[in-house]
């Protein structure tokens, strides 16, 4: 049975949120034992407020995570209980499904639960690269120093992520609103020209019957189209999630699409090499971190040869001797690799090899925005001056058959 509670803590501060209890007098006491003073307990489910349960719209928001990371980090360092610093961050997160899981992560800790394994009860949130980071940081007695590591790598990532979504927003939005226009003119107005075109019997030029058929089709077959759109709008995402071959043809277009290609095998190396450089330096086993770092990556190309890399290690070779024979891996990460395995400090250079790749990608960003500019105005003047001569041309053709 759920209880929804609001009590006040030693230090002052208010608390809301839902607790399990066999009955009221069971979550009053358990309330207690967290030195919680009780303001209110009514039972859960009663009354009209209803909590909506959609994964879309209650999912975390990578900035959310960026902001909690770094102001707990923040509050760690400076000498603030981690009990205490978890409900000051109730306080100030403003999304509401964050506040929720910080408040169950801090009830944990407060119960003695240690905040590796009250994370690790969110794996949707934080995943086992943030989990083992903070354990690492429990172990060691350093989790100041790797809360303050977690939230800059968390920023930069944020930085990276941003920044490609912000370069293909206008060019996606510029196609789609170019798609919409042309498929309203071609299924709604050609076809009331096209009775006019043929009652004046003027013969077609090309365009214009190309048209013609086009907006014909369209006409009598758009329903048909936006159902088979809509269909597989939501059907290739989920066969992409659901199926195995799905996913891994998914990732491998976006390796061998052109120009984009070369952009997304440079995200996934920045993943890998940025993940794997702050798990060696927080301690983490190498075979481990590899592991660890193959589901962080976020590609299943990048993910089978990450674990074949660490089946090799364990064999007693080095990680850059699977890297070197695969096409996905540029030759020159792969050598610098060696390097840093002979000399030891390999963490050291995939941070270094992290920030280069890093680099790469913000100037193939300002390549692809300074290059697209122009080609959308060249697919705007084509698209438009396909359809006006399409229509002017029969037009110009009836005119000088009257005179």
């Amino acid at each position: 049975m759920e209880f929804n509670y609001r009590v006040k803590t030693l230090d002052g501060a208010t608390l809301e949120g839902v607790i399990e209890a066999a009955n009221e007098h069971s979550a009053a006491e358990a309330l207690s034992k967290k030195d919680y003073i009780l303001l209110s307990l009514k039972k859960g489910g009663a009354g009209l407020k209803m909590e909506i349960n959609i994964p879309f719209l209650n999912r975390v928001r990578p900035k959310d995570m960026v902001l909690f990371s770094r102001q707990l980090a923040v509050m760690v360092s400076a000498g603030v209980p981690l009990v205490r610093a978890l409900e000051v961050m109730v306080l100030q997160t403003t999304s509401r499904s964050l506040k929720k899981m910080v408040l169950e992560i801090a009830a944990n800790v407060r119960g003695g639960v240690r905040l590796s394994s009250a994370l690790a009860n969110h794996p949707d949130v934080f995943d086992n690269f943030y989990v083992n980071m903070v354990r690492t940081g429990e172990t060691s007695g350093k989790l100041d120093d790797v809360l303050n590591y977690l939230a800059d790598e968390q920023e930069k990532n944020y930085d990276l992520m941003s920044k490609i979504k912000g370069a293909m927003i206008y060019p996606a939005f510029v196609i789609c609103a170019v798609v919409a226009v042309v498929f309203i003119v071609m299924t709604f107005v050609v076809p009331k020209l096209t009775a006019v075109l043929f009652e004046s019997g003027v013969p077609l030029p090309l365009p214009t019957r190309i048209m013609i058929s086009t907006a014909t089709f369209l006409s009598h077959w758009w329903v048909i189209i936006v159902i088979l759109v809509i269909f597989l709008i939501i059907f290739i995402p989920l066969w992409i999630r659901k199926s195995k071959v799905g996913r891994y043809s998914w990732d491998l277009i976006r390796l061998k699409t052109p120009v984009l290609g070369n952009l997304f095998q440079k995200v996934y190396i920045v993943r890998f090499t940025r993940s794997l450089a702050t798990l060696l330096v927080g301690g983490v086993p190498i075979n481990l971190a590899l592991k660890i770092v193959a589901d962080v990556v976020g590609n299943v190309v990048y993910h089978d040869l990450i674990l074949k890399t660490v089946k090799s290690v364990e064999d007693g070779y080095s990680i850059s001797s699977v890297f070197a024979t695969s096409k996905a891996v540029p030759q020159m990460l792969s050598q610098i690799m060696v390097v840093g395995e002979q000399t030891g400090q390999l963490d050291s250079i995939l941070d270094r090899m992290a920030n280069f790749y890093a680099r790469e990608i913000e100037n193939i960003l300002g390549s692809l925005t300074t290059l697209l500019e122009p080609l959308i105005i060249i697919f705007l003047g084509i698209i438009v001056a396909g359809i006006v001569s399409a229509v002017i041309m029969p037009m110009y053709n009836l005119a000088s058959a009257i005179q």
